[in-house]
């Protein structure tokens, strides 16, 4: 008579959504942790965003009728919801050790493999939804797929003045970089539009040293200045050795977020790559890789591997172009490419007010989905037989909205 996953306990259902529910979030996804959550009636999200936040209420005359407001800056937004989902196989080996074990130990280690599994599944779930909030900051926009497989885009519209790349030797690093004027007309730009002040500012460790090593920052955090030495002194960051708290102070910024956390795209070849010819290589799904990336292909039976440059990329097509021809060849369906990538990009400043008037700028929308209709990170689990394979998987539908495109500010440095 064939499992089911009633015969386990730990593949009932309530068991899963238990276990989701006492797994700590983890601490490096901090931007979804930011914003709330709220649920969407339909998988089609729709919402509406504004700039400004300066207006008067208007004289009137007694007796007369009031006027009609009409929001300054508004704008309908609407996107099919992204769906997030992953399953994870567990062996007739398995099975057998949870159902009928033939001793305590064999027992316990099947249910620690299950534990680190589906925590890993959990996980990775979560890290989509942050990877798509870290987007909104960082980016405006992002690329997704739809349940049927279409490629699809959102954009959240951030004015161009909000957006602002460093050229030249103005970039941080360089011989006339102002840092400290560029903060500054982050803060006004975001004053100017909000009435707002800046809640924090958002970077990784690449762009911290350039913080650190700013010839004008450093002149001023010195004893003999305006600092009392305590730049490296105190609750230091763990990679660049500097008290971030002390910057935050200098720059008069609430909250520097020093975000390091980093992820990995992997994809199948659909097609062979030969040696020194092929350039153009076809993947079973390129939206996450990025333009003048680098990815790394691998001979999945030897481990070889080197490294090329994405120079475009085709959504709909599903092919990568390299800078130039690699080395080795690879094999359709067997052998595979990996992008390692940062959630918060390495040229990249983002500067950002949490709330507005008591109101948050931003949200996550849970899309409904799944009979019977359900919201949320939301488990399940099914038998195969021949072979017996117990399946867990988790799915997950929503979208990260922007209520204030104005509340945002996004400084390429370099």
């Amino acid at each position: 008579m064939p499992y089911s996953p009633v015969d386990i306990p730990e593949l009932r259902l309530e068991v899963l959504e238990k276990f989701i529910d006492k797994m700590p979030q983890p601490p490096e996804l901090v931007v979804t942790q930011m914003f709330p959550s709220t649920k969407a009636e339909s998988a089609t999200i729709k919402w509406e965003s504004v700039t400004g936040n300066r207006g008067l209420a208007p004289f009137i005359a007694p007796g007369s009728p009031s006027h009609v407001i009409a929001p300054s800056g508004i704008a309908k937004h609407s996107a099919s919801a992204a769906f997030i989902s992953e399953k994870i196989p567990f062996t007739e080996e398995w099975l057998n050790n949870m159902k009928k074990a033939g001793t305590l130990q064999q027992y316990e280690a099947a249910k620690a493999i299950m534990a680190r599994e589906y925590s890993k599944l959990v996980n990775r779930n979560k890290r989509r939804k942050e990877w798509m909030m870290v987007k909104m900051l960082c980016e405006g926009a992002f690329d997704y797929s739809e349940e049927s497989g279409t490629k699809l885009a959102v954009d959240y519209q951030i004015p161009d003045s909000h957006k602002v790349t460093l050229i030249g030797n103005d970039r941080w690093g360089e011989s006339t970089a102002d840092i400290l004027g560029n903060i500054m007309d982050a803060k006004t730009t975001i004053k100017d539009a909000t009435n707002g002040n800046i809640d924090f500012m958002m970077i990784n460790t690449s762009v911290l040293k350039l913080l650190a090593k700013d010839p004008q920052i450093t002149a001023l955090l010195r004893k003999d200045a305006f600092g009392d030495g305590s730049l490296y002194g105190g609750n230091v960051d763990k990679l660049v050795g500097v008290n971030v708290n002390v910057l935050a102070g200098l720059l008069d910024i609430p909250s520097i977020i020093i975000n390091d956390e980093a992820y990995d795209v992997r994809a199948y070849l659909t097609s062979p790559v030969i040696g020194g010819s092929t350039t153009v290589i076809s993947v079973d799904n390129p939206v996450d890789y990025i333009v003048g990336a680098n990815i790394t292909l691998y001979n999945s039976t030897t481990g070889a591997n080197e490294v090329a440059t994405i120079a475009s990329i085709q959504i709909e097509a599903g092919t990568i172009t390299l800078s130039a021809a690699p080395t080795n060849s690879y094999r359709a369906g067997l052998d595979y490419v990996v992008m390692v990538r940062r959630f918060v990009p390495d040229n990249r400043a983002v500067f950002a007010v949490k709330s507005i008037e008591g109101v948050s700028i931003a949200e996550w929308k849970d899309a409904p989905f799944g009979i019977p209709r359900g919201y949320g990170l939301t488990p399940k689990a099914w038998m195969d037989t021949d072979p017996d394979v117990a399946w867990v998987r988790t799915q997950n539908k929503g979208l990260p909205i922007l209520y204030h495109r104005d509340a945002i500010y996004q400084l390429q440095v370099r």
